[in-house]
């Protein structure tokens, strides 16, 4: 017989999602206490009339919270990591070192 732990994420009596780690319980309640608190201010705005449209809002702000906060300039988006260089290849020095003696070989031509 097998012992398996489970973490509830409830809301008002409601079980809304069960999880096996404690650290994805507690992210995932936190989440949905920033939902909630996301809907009553959606809610003082009198903007959507809908209350099934503010909350279905609310949770997607919520869960899209590091991008709402990047917009909003609280925090900064992650560093795009430079990509390097390509290496210039022999062939493609060669071609630049002929172009670079063309050019002062033209330029000897005009100045002569």
């Amino acid at each position: 017989m097998a012992v398996i732990t489970k973490y509830v994420v409830e809301r008002n009596g409601v079980e809304k999602m069960t999880f096996t780690s404690k650290a994805e319980a507690d992210a995932y309640d936190k989440m949905l206490d920033t939902a909630d608190a996301l809907q009553l201010l959606l809610q003082d705005s009198a903007l959507i009339a809908d209350e099934q449209q503010t909350e279905t809002l609310a949770l997607y702000l919520a869960q899209q919270k590091d991008a709402v906060l990047i917009a909003l300039g609280a925090k900064k988006a992650p560093a795009k990591t430079a990509e390097k260089e390509p290496k210039v290849s022999e062939k493609s020095q060669l071609n630049t070192a002929e172009l670079t003696a063309v050019k002062k070989s033209s330029k000897t031509e005009q100045a002569a």
